[in-house]
Formats: C-alpha cells, sequence, structure tokens
C-alpha cells in the first residue's frame, strides 16, 4: 500500500540556497582512487532481479517470489520451511509478469497481464494443486479487469472491475476462483470509483462533481446519499484505502481541514470522522492493518526518509525488534492470516533491495532473499537527502549521489564540481525516495553526479505543496528544477549538467531543452510527452471520468479554447527551435499514456531544422521497458549518449542489442557505437528505419 496519498492519480536563481548535505545521509569520507575502479557491468544494474516480489499464502505455509524462468520473470512458489523447493507455477515466455497475489483460500496464485505493454490487463488464476492457469477476464481486446477486492471472509472469489459494456466506466462483478463463474453486481452509472467492502460489496462510490470536486456516495438500497465531500484542493491528497473489519467504517488519507493527509476512519452510519495518524510535515504515506481487525498497526510518513511508527501497542515491540534487526528503509509487503508472519523488503542507497520474513512469536528477521546479489560486494554510493529552498521559498526535497572518491573529506560536496545529471521523476503525482536507486548507481559509477528533485506537485510533501504545481507546468514546475541545479552549480557540485527523466521527466527534459535551452549539455527523454493538448486528448477512454479532477486542473481542458493555447504555449513541440543541444528519446509504441505520436512530432520538427535527436523505439512496449533486452539496449545507448555531451566514462555497445526489438528510428550517428550496432540487425536483433 506504499505512498497511496494519491489514490486518483493517474500516472502520471535561488533567492536562498540549501543547506549542507543534511545528516540524512550516507557519504562516507573517501580518498580518490589513483586508478579509477573498473565499471561495473550494465548487465548487473539493468537485467532482471534474481528474485523479486515477495509474498507468503494466508496460512502462512507457502512463499512465493518473482523470478526469471527462461529469462521471463515467472511466479515461483515454495514451502515456506524450504525455500529451496520453489518452482516456477506461470508460464509467461515474452514480457514478464508484473505484479502478483494470494488468493485467501490458499489453493490460488493471481496475477496480472497485458500485452505488449498496452495496459488492458487480465487477471489470471494459477490452480496451485492442478497447475492450470485460467484467463479469469476473457474480456475483448481493448477492454480492461482491475482487482477491486479479496476478503478472507469470502475466500473462494474476488470482485474485479471491468470497462467491456462502456470504456469509460468499470461494472463490478465477483468471480469464482473454482469455476471461472462471473457475476455481475453492479453497473457503473457514470462513478468514478468505487470502494468494496468486506463482503466484496460496491458499498461507496466516487463521484465526480464539474470544477474537480469530489463526493463520496454510500449506496443504498433506495439509490445514493453523500457521505463526504472533497473540495478540489483535496481530491488529489485524499483516499480510501479499505474497510475496518466490522465494515462500519472506511478507512482513508484525508486532507480537509488540513495541509498533509491524515489517517483516518469514516464512520459510514454518520459522517464522523477519526484522525488514526498524523504528521505535520509529510502525508501518511502507508499504513499496516491487522489482517483480522483491519484496524491500523503501524503508519508511515517519509520527508526525507521514510519513517514508520507504531499505533498499536502490541505491535510497537514487533517493530522495534524489526528494526534492530534489519539494516535500511522499510515497505511491509505481505503477512499472514493469523499476523505472526510479516515480509518486508528493505534497502539503502548502498544495497539493493532484500526480503525478510519476521516471526512475531519467535522475535527473529530471516532474510528471504536478496534482489541483486551480484551487486554485493560492489562498493555502491551513499546517497545524500537534501532540503533545497525555491525561489520562492518552497522546500525542494532532494537527494544527491556522487561518484566514487568525489568528495574526499566527506563534507558532501565534492573536490572538484563533477558532471551532473539531473535526473527527474515521473507523474507528476510521484515522488523520488531515499535508498538504493538504480539510475543513481549506475551513473555515478560511470563517474557522474546524480541529483534528483521532489518539485512542486510531486507526492507526500502535502496539499498546499501539491496544489502549488497547478497550471506551473513548464512554468514554476521546472523554475524548481532551476533552482536545484543552480545551488549544484553555486556549490561546487556541479559542472556541466545533463536532464533525464521518464514519463513527466521526459517532459521535464523537453522543457528543459526548450524553454531554458542554455542550462543543460544535453537531454534524456522516455516516454515523454511533447504536446499538452495531444497528451490528454489521447489518453485512455477509462481517465475520462477522472480527468477534471486531475489533468483538467493542473494542465487545462483541451476542449476550452482558451487553455488550449496555455496548454500548446507549455509545450516543448511550440519551441523546437529554441533546441541547442543533442537530445536521446526512448518510446514504447503501444504507450496508453504517452502514446507515439508524442516522440514521433517533436521528432519530425527537429528533423526539419536539422537539430540532433536520436529515437529508439519499442514495438514491444509500453509506458517504459518490462523486456530486460529492451532496457538493456536503451540504456547503452544513453550511456554512450551521456558520454559524448558529459564526458564520462562508458561501457561500450556491445551484445547490449541482443534479443531486443529496438528499432532507431532517427540519428543512430549522434551516438558513439550505435550506427554499428544497427547496421549489424542480423546477427543482434535490432532495426533501424532512419537516421
Amino acid at each position: 500500500m506504499k505512498h497511496f496519498a494519491v489514490l486518483f492519480a493517474l500516472l502520471v536563481g535561488l533567492t536562498g540556497c540549501g543547506e549542507s548535505p543534511a545528516p540524512e545521509s550516507e557519504a562516507p569520507v573517501a580518498e580518490s582512487p589513483a586508478t579509477p575502479a573498473p565499471l561495473v557491468d550494465r548487465q548487473s544494474f539493468f537485467d532482471n532481479p534474481v528474485r523479486s516480489q515477495g509474498r507468503i499464502s494466508p496460512d502462512g505455509k507457502w512463499v512465493s517470489w518473482l523470478a526469471p524462468a527462461d529469462g521471463v520473470m515467472n511466479v515461483w512458489v515454495a514451502p515456506s520451511d524450504d525455500p529451496s523447493a520453489a518452482h516456477a507455477v506461470t508460464k509467461e515466455t515474452e514480457r514478464g509478469v508484473p505484479v502478483h497475489y494470494w488468493a485467501y483460500n490458499n489453493e490460488f496464485v493471481l496475477y496480472n497481464q497485458d500485452q505488449g505493454g498496452n495496459e488492458n490487463y487480465h487477471i489470471y488464476s494459477v490452480n496451485l494443486e492442478s497447475g492450470d492457469i485460467v484467463d479469469l477476464t476473457p474480456v475483448p481486446e481493448g477492454a480492461r479487469a482491475v482487482l477491486l477486492g479479496r476478503s478472507k471472509d469470502h475466500p473462494g472469489k474476488i470482485a474485479v472491475g471491468l470497462n467491456d459494456r462502456n470504456p469509460q466506466l468499470f461494472d463490478v462483478y465477483h468471480v469464482d476462483l473454482e469455476t471461472g463463474e462471473r457475476t455481475l453486481v453492479a453497473e457503473n452509472p457514470g462513478y468514478a470509483g468505487w470502494e468494496i467492502d468486506n463482503n466484496l460489496q460496491p458499498r461507496l462510490a466516487w463521484q465526480q462533481l464539474p470544477g474537480g470536486a469530489r463526493s463520496l456516495l454510500k449506496l443504498t438500497a433506495d439509490g445514493t446519499e453523500t457521505l463526504a465531500e472533497f473540495g478540489v484542493q483535496d481530491v488529489m491528497t485524499s483516499g480510501a484505502f479499505g474497510f475496518d473489519g466490522d465494515n462500519e467504517h472506511v478507512m482513508m488519507v484525508d486532507s480537509r481541514g488540513r495541509d498533509t493527509a491524515a489517517a483516518v476512519k469514516l464512520n459510514i452510519a454518520n459522517g464522523e470522522v477519526t484522525v488514526l495518524a498524523e504528521d505535520d510535515r509529510a502525508d501518511i504515506s502507508d499504513v499496516l492493518l491487522d489482517p483480522q481487525t483491519r484496524q491500523i498497526q503501524a503508519y508511515a510518513s517519509e520527508f526525507l526518509r521514510l519513517d514508520w511508527r507504531a499505533l498499536d501497542d502490541d505491535f510497537a515491540a514487533s517493530l522495534a525488534d524489526i528494526k534492530a534487526q534489519v539494516r535500511g528503509d522499510l515497505t511491509f509487503v505481505a503477512q499472514s492470516l493469523d499476523g505472526n508472519k510479516l515480509v518486508m523488503a528493505a534497502d539503502s542507497p548502498s544495497k539493493p533491495s532484500a526480503y525478510y520474513v519476521y516471526d512475531r512469536a519467535a522475535k527473529t528477521a530471516t532474510e528471504m532473499f536478496q534482489t541483486r546479489p551480484v551487486l554485493a560486494d560492489v562498493s555502491l554510493q551513499g546517497m545524500q537527502a537534501l532540503e533545497l529552498k525555491s525561489r520562492d521559498g518552497l522546500s525542494l526535497t532532494s537527494y544527491l549521489t556522487l561518484p566514487e572518491g568525489a568528495d574526499a573529506d566527506g563534507d558532501g560536496i565534492p573536490e572538484t564540481p563533477q558532471p551532473t545529471v539531473l535526473y527527474v521523476h515521473g507523474g507528476p503525482w510521484a515522488r523520488d525516495s531515499y535508498g538504493y536507486n538504480t539510475v543513481h548507481q549506475w551513473l555515478s559509477d560511470r563517474g557522474y553526479a546524480v541529483l534528483s528533485v521532489n518539485y512542486r506537485g510531486s507526492t507526500g510533501f502535502g496539499k498546499s505543496f501539491l496544489n502549488a504545481a497547478k497550471k506551473e507546468f513548464a512554468g514554476k514546475m521546472h523554475d524548481d528544477l532551476i533552482d536545484a541545479v543552480k545551488w549544484a552549480q553555486d556549490s561546487g557540485v556541479s559542472g556541466d549538467v545533463a536532464i533525464m527523466g521518464g514519463s513527466y521527466g521526459g517532459y521535464a527534459t523537453l522543457v528543459g531543452l526548450t524553454f531554458t535551452p542554455d542550462t543543460f549539455a544535453c537531454g534524456v527523454d522516455i516516454v515523454g510527452p511533447s504536446n499538452l493538448i495531444t497528451l490528454i486528448e489521447s489518453f485512455p477512454d477509462y481517465w475520462r471520468p477522472s480527468l477534471e479532477g486531475n489533468w483538467y486542473a493542473f494542465v487545462g481542458d483541451p476542449a476550452d479554447e482558451s487553455a488550449r493555447a496555455d496548454m500548446y504555449n507549455r509545450s516543448p513541440i511550440a519551441r523546437v527551435a529554441d533546441i541547442k543541444v543533442p537530445l536521446l528519446i526512448g518510446q514504447g509504441e503501444n504507450d496508453p499514456r504517452v502514446t507515439k505520436a508524442e516522440s514521433d512530432q517533436i521528432v519530425a520538427a527537429m528533423d526539419e531544422r536539422n537539430l540532433p535527436v536520436t529515437y529508439l523505439n519499442y514495438p514491444d512496449e509500453g509506458h517504459g521497458f518490462a523486456r530486460p533486452e529492451n532496457r538493456m539496449s536503451f540504456f547503452a545507448t544513453t550511456e554512450a549518449f551521456l558520454s559524448s555531451c558529459l564526458g564520462g566514462r562508458y561501457q561500450p555497445i556491445g551484445e547490449d542489442f541482443a534479443g531486443s526489438s529496438v528499432q532507431v528510428l532517427h540519428g543512430a550517428e549522434y551516438v558513439p557505437g550505435l550506427a554499428e550496432q544497427v547496421s549489424g540487425e542480423e546477427s543482434t536483433g535490432a532495426e533501424t528505419t532512419g537516421g
């Protein structure tokens, strides 16, 4: 349930500089090596993890995880007392399983899968006794299934939402796990979303209101009645996350009457709100619920670092034990139905995630697995958590990673300015966090400082900070990034700076090169929009009921002519002629969020002006690169590209294109070694159609 505060998000100079690096850091004193360490092989960072997504069955007898089977991530299951006896229970051969979970009857593992990244997910079940795999939601092409609920009180069925009747709306169905029989429970008359109770019944519904506000409706035999209303300032920082055990209260995060979202329970009978947990600096971002009572045992908030606190006195001792035994920032991911076994992931900047099982009776935490043991003996770099200031006084929680040996005296500032990559998170309704970050570690190993900034609009920092981003795409949101770059350069951290990111981070990259063309040495855009008008007009149908509360409020409605003009003016496509430096673009052809047209149009505009752009397209990907072969080809290209504009070290493109679907659609000549790769397409699988 990590970072659920934005439950309705669809994705996606300094007047005063920040303080010196805060003590929230891992930045050990290091002498600059006389000879640079050998490069860490790129595959160590971008190949599939050895294992990930640890889970435990409700009865505690089985454990499961995702791991490669013939190179593709599948679900593996083992007895909890003998993990070495694990075997793969799913049979995906092209695209890895993205997420899996247990049915409460302990007989089935459930998982989601789409086609080539189109996000039209189906829900599948695996019968652990027979091995049979069944598509529980065999909807027509173009329709989508979402899991709405599981319940210990009804272990043999699940509630799902399907939009096969109306592509904008999800109807509620029950699916029998044993027979696959599907029963309609409720047709959707126009709700933006449902809340399903412990009996797997739609109990509440969200109604979008004109202007962007929302009502939470109680569904009754006679119709509906309004249980609560959330104004336009609160819709992005409030939402429900389940019912308590007695089905009389809905558990929520709620920012009404406050700035940071608190964890509350809302009485369904009378609308009374009881505050359970709050933090003045940050939203409540995660909770751990008792599996029987569904009451909050512990909660987390995150400003600079993620911080867990116990709410249940009985759980306080267990949380203290866990913190004493497990190093790193924690994420609780599963627990047995009796509450005795908890599965958690822990990581730190210099250690990739490891999963643990904590036994509350024995008071012991046992390592379940490491996700990337190949990096266990590699010298990874620490991360500094910084609180920078924007030019108008906002606090910008930011994270900095320096190359090995750059900070000999350990003061957080390198001895000489470093070539730097500003790595911008997507969303924009998401956030960067302290901990292991593959891109930070990979780039720092290549000799770059890496800076990530939680610009206004990022989640977790209260509704004022989030709503400060309204109508500020390419405005104050971008100013925040520029202010952080200025801090880095003024303080001696950075020399030349590149900008890189995915989704909104890709948009920020394009904005950086078009709106502030003298700031950056080059840019890397991954599935980023270039035109805010065509972006919103191409959104999937099932986003339509929610657009008024988020995208229209923050960016504009393209059907409104005055808003349309402003949206165009905030679009990189409007300023292509101002680009002065090279650009690398990566796109998934099946992306339903940021369609290929977004990349096509800016590449065409740059080509008309003879501006240097390299364009990689992946026909079997969506909003990002799920297949490891595709990740390897793109980040190998990125590494060579950054070296050409920032001068860092790079591992030459070797066999990195093997098995990839990559199409180099333009500009192979601008990246060292890329033209040679595409000319050998028969041996690598790479394809070129231009450049």
